[in-house]
């Protein structure tokens, strides 16, 4: 079984290298931006033809939430042209894709998590070019699993764990928001999450072959909190001193909204593929 995956120098790419060991029965294909293009339709067909992958994860994303406000064209071209590009080409070469989205296509108004079926209400341009990719794959391949996260954070990459680390070596306070709710999402486990959709497809697939499960699922790790207790265990875990001061919202501007409140509803995951979800406090150990 061959797995193609888009952008590899990722943190989930990097996290599902590390876990590609575990899973023999599975021939991992890692390919970074310069190997496949996922903006440019021609060097996808040709990658595609030349690997002729069965299933595809789309680990390629312009994921540079603030950025994104002032380089709408770069985030478009890669989020929504990208996975329409893909998809097209999955579709020639009937490959299935699996494609990362995020709890940005929500606008954070409720107090509940966010299931599958709630409304999209994009509030900037990163979740709004989620949101269109996600539109463009529905549209062309009816093959595809959408999976929405939220908060990734890993060993590997940029993220807000390494973030906060690398501020408490430079300073001895540090000021982080408590008024936005989520769940942050260990990359490793997320990667985990992916590779056992697949297996208990194939596994379906042998005994129930008209019996896909496709279309748009959610997967965090559990529980919920705010950037700020995240932070403190982050320096909790580390046996980090340092002066943690809560803040709203307000007192740190960004140049795009975030979600207030953006804990999604893992239900449908959990049933339909039986997958167990650690709580994201035992993640960060």
């Amino acid at each position: 079984m061959v797995v193609l995956v888009t952008g590899s120098n990722g943190q989930l790419g990097q996290s599902l290298q590390f876990l590609a060991p575990r899973f023999p029965e599975i021939q991992f294909v890692f390919c970074t931006s310069s190997d496949l293009d996922i903006t440019n339709k021609q060097n996808c067909e040709a990658v595609f033809a030349q690997i002729q992958p069965h299933y595809c994860i789309n680990a390629a994303a312009y994921t540079a939430v603030d950025k994104a406000e002032s380089e709408p064209e770069k985030a478009y071209q890669i989020n929504v042209m990208g996975a329409k590009n893909l998809a097209e080409v999955c579709k020639a070469h009937h490959t299935i894709l699996l494609h990362i989205s995020t709890d940005f296509v929500f606008d954070g108004k409720k107090t509940t998590p966010y299931t599958e079926t709630d409304i999209p209400n994009p509030t900037g341009v990163y979740g709004k070019t989620k949101l269109g990719g996600e539109i463009e794959i529905q549209k062309t391949l009816e093959q595809h699993y959408i999976i929405r996260t939220s908060w990734v954070y890993s060993q590997f990459g940029h993220n807000f764990m390494k973030t906060m680390l690398r501020l408490a070596s430079e300073r001895d306070r540090i000021s982080v928001v408590n008024d936005q709710i989520g769940t942050p999402t260990h990359a490793v486990d997320l990667a985990e999450c992916l590779v056992k959709i697949i297996c208990h497809r194939e596994l379906v697939e042998v005994q129930k072959p008209t019996n896909h499960n496709f279309g748009i699922y959610n997967f965090s790790n559990e529980g919920q909190c705010s950037w700020y207790d995240f932070a403190r265990a982050i320096f909790s875990i580390n046996d980090i001193s340092i002066h943690l001061q809560p803040i709203p919202t307000s007192e740190f501007p960004t140049p795009a909204k975030r979600p207030a409140y953006s804990v999604l509803d893992k239900t449908k995951i959990k049933t339909v593929f039986g997958i167990d979800i650690k709580d994201w406090e035992e993640s960060l150990i």
